[in-house]
């Protein structure tokens, strides 16, 4: 209306109009901060004992990584992890390696022969 009539209308832009750019510098950095606080810490690896008690295992049995995953029905690339404590601990894939192979995997004593005498 001022323009039709001829008035001198200024305009002034907000800075930060539409954008929602009025807590940008600080609640990024403190959001960011409680990132780093509450981080997960990576789950857990499997014990290098556990690795080389397959190994030693495997190697007694003579057979290869390919020769073990199909005998547990997994792929060798979980066998090759296991061995190189790069794999997440699964017990049922332990489980496994350790009725192939007749070693204990798990818990206290790894590395020794399973079915030894029991107790009574």
């Amino acid at each position: 209306m001022a323009r039709r009539v001829g008035a001198v209308v200024a305009t002034d832009k907000k800075i930060t109009a539409g954008s929602n750019k009025a807590h940008q510098g600080t609640d990024h950095q403190r959001i960011a901060k409680l990132d780093r606080e509450n981080e997960v810490a990576p789950p857990p690896k499997v014990a290098p004992s556990v690795g080389k008690a397959i190994q030693a295992a495997r190697m007694e049995k003579e057979l290869s990584q390919k020769d073990l995953a199909q005998k547990v029905n997994e792929k060798p690339s979980v066998i090759q992890d296991y061995e190189s404590s790069k794999a997440i601990p699964n017990p049922q894939v332990l489980g496994k390696l350790e009725r192939a192979l007749g070693v204990k995997l798990r818990g206290t004593n790894i590395g020794e022969k399973l079915g030894g005498p029991k107790k009574s």
